[in-house]
């Protein structure tokens, strides 16, 4: 048995070539877990139904999307254009962390090579997140009665704001955000759990606030992990603030997967965001989630 990863090639969209946003590391990751040998084949999501991401986004809003009716405002705040080739992106992507859920009920772990969208609310996009896609696999778990108890771990360095206002009435649901409190969001929202880091943090502190952290999370019981592993607060990334090194987001990982692994509670990793100034490093960074659960393996 190997780690089930998800990937679709079209994860790759067409947006504008002076984006910020680095669309092509969806396929350039895929490529690279395929040459290190940590996966032999993909397992290839559908779109996901209207059905599924009606739990967590307002129909008018998915369907300005699937029609590309949503108006230009709404697209910078987005920013992406909404083509053909993101409409269908964001929804492919989507079933991509809906279908690692579910095949992570099985092995324990699975991943998604894109996901952790964490800036979509209900009713709009926002920092390069069209649709959530952990809140709408959370919800189809819990609708499914697959999950009934689900924490959202997000260790991205921008606040999961996306999530704590889709989950803010579901006690079931518990939102964690240990991002850095000077980035964006400028306005965050309230999560079940904010941590707020200063700018500059370097790895020993940073893995310190994390261990204490996890430590007090385990007197909960979860049936259910998503895991939001953005590498945008290594020491090198655009849009960062944090001095984490390789190393640190390596142990990072480490720690996250073996706390939930060990306790037999299923995780699903999406990929969150990373901005790094170089290329070749943000794929490596990026591939360092599943490497470490596919260690497991």
């Amino acid at each position: 048995m190997e780690l089930p990863v998800i990937n679709h090639p079209d994860y790759v969209a067409k947006i504008n070539d002076d984006n910020k946003f680095p669309i092509k590391k969806f396929g350039a990751l895929a490529e690279h877990l395929i040459n290190q040998g940590v996966v032999k084949k993909f397992h290839i999501p559908r779109e996901c139904s209207i059905e599924t991401m009606k739990t967590s986004h307002s129909l008018k809003y998915i369907n300005d999307i699937k029609n590309k009716t949503l108006d230009v405002k709404a697209q910078k705040k987005i920013g992406f254009p909404i083509n053909d080739s993101v409409v269908r992106r964001s929804f492919v992507a989507t079933g991509g962390t809906v279908l690692a859920s579910k095949l992570a009920l099985d092995s324990k772990l699975a991943c998604n090579t894109a996901g952790g969208s964490h800036h979509a609310t209900f009713d709009y996009g926002a920092g390069y997140c069209v649709f959530n896609d952990t809140a709408v696999a959370a919800n189809y778990l819990k609708n499914k009665g697959y999950a009934k108890k689900i924490l959202i771990l997000d260790l991205d360095v921008h606040q999961g704001n996306g999530n704590s206002e889709i989950f803010q009435k579901d006690k079931d649901v518990l939102t964690f955000s240990m991002h850095c409190a000077s980035n964006y969001p400028a306005k965050k929202s309230k999560s079940d759990i904010d941590i707020e880091l200063r700018d500059n943090m370097e790895d020993n502190e940073y893995l310190n606030i994390l261990n204490k952290n996890l430590n007090e999370l385990n007197n909960n019981s979860y049936d259910f992990v998503f895991y939001v592993a953005g590498v945008d607060i290594h020491y090198e990334d655009r849009l960062g603030k944090l001095k984490i090194s390789d190393n640190g987001i390596n142990k990072r990982d480490q720690i996250v997967i073996e706390n939930f692994y060990s306790k037999k509670i299923p995780l699903c990793g999406v990929l969150g965001g990373g901005y790094n100034k170089s290329f070749e490093k943000l794929i490596e960074l990026h591939s360092m989630l599943h490497k470490n659960c596919a260690n497991y393996f």
